[in-house]
């Protein structure tokens, strides 16, 4: 028989990491480009100042524990405010994608049932098309420094109020932020965090395992905040005391090289279509960044060619991370170990690019046949990857099905194999593998290999129909602007580096359509070139 602890019972609450980094990091900035506006500079004990006057606000405009609030907006002090503040006060953040279509849009926020939407000044022409579709929103707020007829205003909300607080203690089972799926079968999916599993996160996020932040760092987020809490970048860096620099929307490579350079940024992390584009920038302009140290890349596998010139010309470390919606999103991370070294950097550093990363605390994974049964962790059988843990879904918002299997294990749809260091490798998406005449081809491995093509921006494979071998791969490539890449150049620079049976049956030259999370829609590819090897 157990006997209970003796410890005090503090729930783990989002409110704390902001009470405790304004405490211990008050004076740490937080800079923010803005829509419209200079860039606005504050410290960490400003910051806290101003979520307490926005809880006050949303307060006094009705809102309540349990209620869901919507947000659209991009990478702002503003929105960062509404991370802490909306959630501390009991309520639940639903960060609305403003990149799925305006169906999706309605749909997410009239599932979420959200009473008040606050918003960037970019987003007004998109609220006025949908607000007659909102079922449940009865107030906006326009987040911007001047007003607009017809909006209440954030700043002036804010300007009334206290920025005094005595933060609720609430479960830390509550029900905190709001992420929906991006939708690319059916209706959008609503991923519902509570406190202690963000908490966590955090707490993981900044381990050396993983970001290994501390108070020296600058940590610029490129991953969208209404995308799956910006990978916990906004949780993990206070906790850590690392400054925060806020891009906007603002991502094109002048853009990004002036917040890089101009304050210092070590920690910065994306979709890998940002850090190709910087690249490219950087070598047009034949600039260097100064301090920047680590690039995290997310969302789809990593350009070797990409990483290894990030390390080459500038000593900078390219890490990929590996989760999902239902993950917070933060599985797995690719981070050296002892044994990696042991074998020498760039022996190491390839080994890491190959694999999108090692287990961490707090994640369990296991792959398994198609019955279910696991299979060896020896870093080549492949299958079904399943995840579970403190930060991992365990059912959607409104459904009543659970979403795990009996032993709590989720599905993620990804293929993947596990090595006996806990490294995991995707090797497909499970309704994006190919199968061509009984032979298994990895759409991944060959467009990570293809993106290294000089002058290849992106490069999408999907498998299509084909009269003899059932399904064969055609490569879609999108070039860097004002580079011209020629279909002979291209299996040139593959037939070296790939089987020969992997060769694409056709290299095609188009814009690469891309989700609202940034990832590459294969949907829409398959859908397109659906006759391309039958006509």
């Amino acid at each position: 028989m157990t006997i209970p602890g003796l410890f005090q019972h503090t729930p783990l609450l989002i409110s704390s990491i902001l009470t405790y980094a304004a405490k211990a990091h008050g004076r740490r900035k937080v800079v923010s480009r803005l829509v419209d506006e200079p860039v606005f500079r504050y410290t960490y004990a400003d910051w806290a100042n101003r979520t307490a006057q926005a809880v006050h606000a949303l307060e006094r405009l009705g809102v309540k524990s349990g209620d869901r609030v919507t947000s659209m907006a991009w990478n702002t002090h503003r929105h960062l405010e509404l991370f802490y503040g909306v959630p501390g006060m009991g309520a639940v953040l639903h960060t609305a994608n403003p990149r799925l279509s305006d169906e999706q849009i309605v749909y997410t926020v009239n599932h979420a049932e959200s009473r008040v939407l606050l918003f960037d000044r970019t987003f007004i022409p998109l609220i006025e098309r949908l607000k007659p579709q909102f079922t449940t929103v009865t107030t906006y707020v326009l987040m911007a420094a001047q007003d607009e007829p017809g909006y209440l205003n954030y700043e002036t909300l804010l300007a009334a109020e206290s920025p005094a607080i005595d933060w609720p203690q609430i479960d830390e089972y509550a029900g905190a932020f709001l992420c929906y799926t991006s939708g690319t079968t059916g209706d959008p999916k609503g991923v519902l965090y509570n406190h202690r599993g963000v908490v966590l996160h955090a707490m993981a996020g900044g381990m050396n395992s993983a970001f290994g932040f501390d108070a020296f760092d600058v940590v610029m987020p490129c991953s969208s905040l209404y995308h799956a809490n910006a990978w916990g970048l906004p949780f993990s860096a206070p906790l850590c005391g690392a400054a925060m620099i806020l891009p906007c929307e603002k991502m094109d490579g002048a853009s990004l090289h002036e917040l890089i350079d101009g304050e210092g940024v070590t920690f910065t992390g994306g979709v890998p279509t940002i850090w190709t584009m910087y690249l490219n920038w950087l070598d047009q302009n034949g600039k260097k960044p100064k301090d920047l140290k680590t690039i995290v890349i997310g969302g789809s596998a990593v350009p070797f060619a990409m990483a290894q010139a990030f390390k080459d010309r500038f000593g900078i470390n390219v890490r990929q991370l590996w989760g999902m919606t239902e993950t917070a999103p933060i599985g797995v991370v690719s981070t050296p170990t002892p044994e990696l070294a042991a074998l020498g950097e760039q022996a190491m550093n390839e080994a890491i690019w190959s694999r999108q990363g090692r287990i961490q605390f707090g994640i369990e994974l296991e792959i398994t046949d198609d019955d279910g049964n696991p299979l060896p962790h020896d870093g080549e059988t492949s299958g079904a990857l399943k995840v579970r843990g403190p930060w991992v879904i365990s059912r959607y918002y409104r459904k009543d099905a659970d979403c795990t299997d009996a032993d709590g294990w989720f599905d993620t749809g990804d293929i993947a194999t596990l090595d006996e260091n806990g490294f995991m490798r995707i090797t497909d998406r499970a309704k994006d593998v190919i199968k061509s005449g009984g032979e298994w081809i990895s759409s991944i491995d060959l467009e990570n290999i293809a993106v290294g093509c000089p002058g290849v921006k992106i490069a999408a494979v999907v498998g299509v129909p084909h009269p003899k071998w059932e399904e064969r791969p055609i490569l879609v490539i999108e070039q860097h602007e004002g580079v011209v890449v020629s279909k002979d150049e291209v299996l040139h620079y593959l037939a070296s580096r790939i089987v020969k049976w992997w060769t694409p049956d056709d290299v095609v030259f188009a814009p690469v359509p891309l989700t609202a999370t940034g990832k590459i829609d294969k949907k829409v590819l398959r859908v397109a070139y659906q006759h391309h090897l039958t006509k």
